[in-house]
């Protein structure tokens, strides 16, 4: 069977999230697709399976576990779907544990449709505090991935995470991540995302851009800059830009995709 690699919310090659994406004529074992994702050791494999004309099951592994909901994943399967299994299809729906998502693609631009993360203001610990060298200035969370906002693009930059007092922080050792967020003078606004579950498989615990965290952070800046449409860039090392729009309680996540590489694996799934 075909396996593709693809960098998503990318403009160029080596750039944006990597994800491995198999197109299957049924849902694997569940063991299998953790052996393969681990194989893979990219952050996300996803798993699809053709249910009807533009409608998909699909399924995230990370090295460590299946997760419920994947941003870049979702947005590299639709490039998949679109590219090779069924070229030139606009709308698709994906059945996840998260419902159903639905992608939407208009020439090399594919746009997402997920649920809006719950962000509410809570106050600032020592904690976060400790944990961000002393730059968080505001934080919202609501049992999701906790949201710290820092000051400028420049601190932000210059940040080091340390990842002990960030594993300390609440909940994160349970599937949550740290944002940190911060104003842009080119972009609506900038981020980093630390996702503790990645440690210390990946030896960092910092991931490239990723979609998950622009549904937490959609709300948050929606509100301080007083407007539903924003373009977002994560700085991250790789690098990724992603346009993000809320609207009727989504918040719809559009960015590009560029493949890396296909080849066959040994299996006929």
């Amino acid at each position: 069977m075909r396996q593709y690699i693809a960098d998503a919310f990318a403009e160029e090659l080596f750039t944006g999230n990597p994800a491995a994406v198999l197109p299957c004529k049924q849902m694997p074992d569940a063991a299998l697709m953790q052996s393969i994702a681990i194989e893979n050791n990219y952050s996300e494999t996803a798993f699809v399976v053709k249910t009807g004309s533009g409608a998909y099951d699909l399924r995230w592994f990370t090295p460590g576990g299946e997760i419920d909901l994947c941003g870049h994943a979702t947005l590299a399967s639709a490039y998949v779907v679109s590219e090779f299994v069924e070229p030139g299809v606009s709308e698709m729906r994906f059945q996840t544990l998260s419902g159903e998502l639905r992608a939407t693609r208009e020439g090399e631009w594919i746009t997402l449709d997920f649920p809006v993360g719950k962000a509410k203001p809570v106050p600032v610990t020592e904690a976060m505090l400790a944990a961000t060298d002393g730059l968080a200035r505001e934080a919202y969370f609501d049992g999701g991935d906790l949201v710290l906002t820092v000051g400028s693009e420049e601190e932000l930059a210059r940040f080091v995470p340390n990842d002990g007092l960030i594993l300390k922080l609440d909940g994160l050792r349970d599937g949550l991540g740290l944002i940190l967020t911060a104003p842009s003078a080119e972009y609506d606004f900038v981020s980093r995302y630390f996702y503790p579950c990645s440690y210390p498989r990946a030896h960092v615990m910092e991931d490239p851009v990723t979609g998950r965290a622009h549904t937490f952070l959609a709300p948050v800046w929606a509100k301080k800059l007083g407007k539903t449409r924003m373009t977002a860039r994560q700085i991250s090392r790789r690098g990724g830009v992603v346009a993000v729009r809320l609207e009727g309680g989504r918040v719809f996540l559009g960015g590009k995709v560029v493949l890396f590489m296909e080849g066959e694996i040994p299996f006929d799934l």
